[in-house]
């Protein structure tokens, strides 16, 4: 049986000049948490948007190589018709309706899918029950994530891409957020595809990890042998055993061993 997902060999470009995504290949497995950690910039979320097919809306476009679901070729396919295969993208930066209260915004996803059950998103997510009332845009960042992420829910995806879910949060927030996240996957089955700068909280839950730098995989493997990995803890995870200065640039790309 093939991967949920597999992108192989895929180059990304935008507008149409720039590229993003240079020669890029992953897998991702059935019922894992597999995580893509990296700086800003590296094309992570270029990434998820390609496998979504929303980017699309941004005139971005899969030139080189190819997306597949399920053995299946989704590469450039439109957004509607990749979400049928059970593909649910939670974007980057909270995309909710802020004018309407949570219990709107649950309406609007319910009417939008044809039907489900709101409990489920209380369910993971009880201080929104609490909030139900409020208008979106009133919401702390952490709760207006945990909304997004509970409307996805609704769709009852096979696959769900989570693009920097923890930007902007504070610390307890983000661990309330993974916690939950966690349990989402153990308890629902969904398979996850998650895009970070927040290495240590995403290798903390994941299955299997990719380093994602400059549109290039750099470094992947389990995420319990990422975390020892004694390049990650340094330039990711902020533990080192020496102190070193970071002043100068070019040494840091040298001492990277993939670089």
């Amino acid at each position: 049986m093939p991967p949920i997902l597999e992108v192989k060999n895929v180059e990304i470009m935008y507008h149409p000049f720039i590229l993003v995504i240079k020669n890029l290949s992953i897998t991702v497995e059935d019922k894992s948490i597999t995580t893509i950690i990296g700086p800003n910039g590296a094309g992570k979320s270029t990434l998820l948007k390609a496998v979504s097919g929303v980017i699309k809306f941004e005139r971005g476009k899969v030139t080189r190589g190819e997306i597949r679901l399920a053995g299946m070729n989704v590469t450039n396919q439109d957004p509607d018709k990749i979400s049928k295969h059970g593909v649910v993208y939670v974007a980057e930066g909270r995309r909710i309706f802020h004018e309407l209260t949570v219990e709107e915004n649950i309406d609007a996803v319910l009417y939008a899918w044809g039907g489900g059950d709101p409990e489920i998103i209380y369910d993971y997510f009880p201080r929104l029950k609490a909030r139900r009332k409020v208008r979106v845009g009133y919401l702390s960042g952490g709760e207006q994530q945990m909304l997004a992420i509970g409307l996805a829910l609704l769709a009852k995806p096979r696959l769900m891409l989570l693009d920097e879910p923890s930007l902007g949060l504070a610390p307890k927030l983000v661990s309330t957020l993974y916690d939950a996240i966690q349990r989402i996957h153990e308890n629902e089955g969904i398979t996850m595809l998650l895009a970070e700068q927040n290495a240590k909280k995403a290798l903390d839950i994941a299955d299997y990890g990719y380093v994602v730098e400059n549109g290039r995989v750099v470094l992947e493997g389990p995420a319990d042998i990422l975390r020892e990995d004694k390049d990650i803890k340094e330039f990711y995870l902020g533990i080192s055993k020496s102190k070193r200065s970071y002043k100068n640039l070019k040494w840091y790309h040298r001492s990277k061993r993939w670089v």
